[in-house]
């Protein structure tokens, strides 16, 4: 840990923009002040940070956490396999949890994130309610906040290095005032997976009311299956009923959508206009579901990934996050945005800039974050990289990393490499002819 930071920075010197261009970037307070040829401003306010022509981008952001999961996979050592096994597992462990086991693993995984460039995180948190059929009694209220007062002691503790938002992901059998007790705890959010539910439609409409009566945003985890029920229009035409396609400031999203990637070309469409006309913000979560999805296809095994190509070509935002990281949803992961846009290339077929734009611009907007990045007038929200151009980031994902949250230094990685000289081979003579 570094006792200097976070510390403001008011010039950013020798900074490399993708668009090949080597700038200086001044910083006003938490606003991208000027940007101008390397080597003509100086500093309006605070220290001066010397880029040294690394990549100069707009941090990302992460829209899909589950920081009150991450890095248990060590203490349940989960079985690998589908959804249901990794739902299985999770809530055989989640009754041993403690408030504090749950903040240490998801402190320690937000500042993972941090350290790769994410200043922003939006993390689901479970209502522990801790029911595995109807008919099971529900936990006591205590005990199904636990995640919730973990995650808020978490949240408030790093709110000086980065921003987090909680969402309180209510499964079919937590009860009503478990879902109000975690929002009562702080969260930001409703969530839930409606699709998991014996009437997922029924389900979509009461977690909406929740969210209607508490005033807030909902993002639930939407249709996370290759088959089974779609939901997802349901949910894009009741959001559309509410807002009377006005912007209320609200933010209203899903997550996974993965049935939408099997839908036939005319259904396709039509739950994409719905989409489309309720602007519903996308989040394409591409390593848990290349994970998680096709277990039961060994040949020709889909790719679990939801219709990138589609929702986009229709208007939709669509943003991308890392979801789960060593848990019993996802046995890997590296907290890196970078992984994410990776991987959306190898398996969701967009290009370079597009990826990175989905872990980072568009998911802000997802988010309902001001903009950042490199520009006048946006947030210093900066992420510098040892690359030289979006297409190396991505390829290589370089370690060394300077982070800027709200114009602040909040991360710095450092590497050194060395490698052994090559022994130098005499040219053979040529042959004669």
């Amino acid at each position: 840990m570094d006792p200097t930071a976070p510390r403001q920075v008011g010039l950013l010197r020798s900074a490399l923009l993708p668009d090949g261009r080597l700038v200086d970037v001044a910083i006003d307070d938490e606003t991208v002040s000027r940007v101008a040829p390397a080597g003509s401003l100086t500093a309006p306010a605070g220290p001066v940070l010397d880029l040294d022509g690394r990549l100069l981008l707009t941090a990302p952001a992460e829209p899909h956490a589950h920081l009150d999961k991450a890095l248990s996979a060590d203490a349940i050592r989960p079985p690998l396999g589908d959804l249901g096994a990794a739902i299985a597992s999770w809530s055989a462990h989640a009754t041993t949890m403690t408030v504090e086991d749950v903040a240490d693993r998801a402190r320690t995984a937000a500042l993972a994130l941090l350290a790769a460039g994410t200043t922003s995180v939006r993390t689901h948190v479970d209502v522990l309610s801790g029911r595995r059929t109807a008919a099971d009694a529900p936990a006591s209220v205590e005990s199904a906040t636990r995640g919730a007062r973990a995650l808020v002691q978490v949240r408030d503790e790093l709110a000086g290095l980065m921003d987090i938002e909680l969402v309180a992901l209510a499964g079919p059998l937590a009860p009503d005032h478990h879902v109000e007790a975690v929002l009562d705890c702080g969260v930001d959010l409703v969530g839930g997976a409606p699709h998991l539910a014996e009437d997922p439609l029924a389900d979509v409409d009461r977690l909406l009311a929740i969210a209607e009566r508490y005033g807030v945003g909902v993002d639930l985890h939407t249709d996370e299956s290759l088959d089974g029920p779609v939901t997802l229009d349901h949910y894009a035409r009741a959001v559309l009923r509410m807002t009377h396609g006005e912007r209320t400031g609200r933010q209203y999203s899903a997550g996974h959508c993965v049935r939408l990637g099997t839908l036939g070309p005319e259904r396709l469409a039509e739950v994409v206009a719905d989409v489309a006309a309720a602007d519903l913000g996308v989040i394409a979560l591409p390593i848990t579901n290349l994970y998680l999805q096709g277990w039961q296809h060994p040949v020709s095994t889909p790719r679990g990934l939801t219709a990138i190509r589609a929702l986009t070509e229709a208007g939709v935002r669509v943003a991308a996050g890392a979801d789960n990281v060593r848990d019993p949803f996802n046995p890997v992961g590296r907290s890196d945005a970078l992984e994410t846009a990776s991987l959306l290339v190898s398996a969701g077929h967009v290009t370079p800039d597009q990826a990175y734009a989905m872990v980072s611009d568009t998911a802000r907007s997802v988010m309902g974050l001001p903009t950042a990045g490199p520009v006048p007038g946006r947030r210093a929200d900066l992420l510098a990289i040892a690359a030289t151009s979006v297409t190396d980031a991505v390829a290589n994902a370089p370690a060394d990393r300077i982070v800027l949250s709200r114009g602040r230094l909040v991360a710095r990685t450092e590497v050194r490499t060395t490698v052994a000289l090559p022994v130098p081979v005499r040219a053979t003579a040529p042959v004669p002819a």
